[in-house]
């Protein structure tokens, strides 16, 4: 090929008229539907991890409600921590996650060992209350998980 074709390809290739396409974000539903799916796959995270982990544990140490309910949330909070990292989320909001997955059992121990709670009402209200946490965790940061 001479100068002279390359010279008049290359004209005729920089007169095609070149439409360009904004590329816009997500919409609202689609964020949604995004938030959502990473809730749902951290606590898929979890029940996997409190299934597969539960067995390392001696049973002596499960024989104890407290300690139970403190291994059972070990165990998920494990697979749900590593799932984050798997997905890229900073070391900071994978340990703001596992505090908010704590913090239940945290506060509801004392009222056990005080004798003013039940074992199973520990287990029972740990979980329950870990999940709205876990969600207000998500909704602090939900730049990190709103995309």
């Amino acid at each position: 090929m001479t100068s002279g074709t390359w010279q008049r390809r290359r004209r005729q290739r920089s007169s095609i008229p070149v439409t360009t396409t904004e590329i816009t974000g997500r919409t609202a539903t689609r964020k949604l539907v995004r938030f959502v799916g990473h809730y749902l796959e951290m606590v898929a995270a979890m029940v996997i991890g409190m299934v597969a982990l539960a067995p390392l544990w001696p049973t002596d140490w499960l024989a104890r409600t407290d300690v139970g309910a403190i291994v059972m949330a070990t165990n998920m909070t494990l697979a749900m921590g590593l799932w984050m990292r798997i997905r890229r989320h900073s070391w900071v909001r994978t340990g703001e996650m596992c505090a908010a997955m704590y913090l239940p059992f945290g506060a509801l121990l004392v009222p056990y060992w005080l004798g003013a709670l039940p074992g199973t009402a520990l287990v029972i209200a740990g979980h329950v209350i870990m999940f709205p946490l876990m969600l207000a965790a998500m909704l602090w940061r939900r730049s990190d998980h709103w995309q």
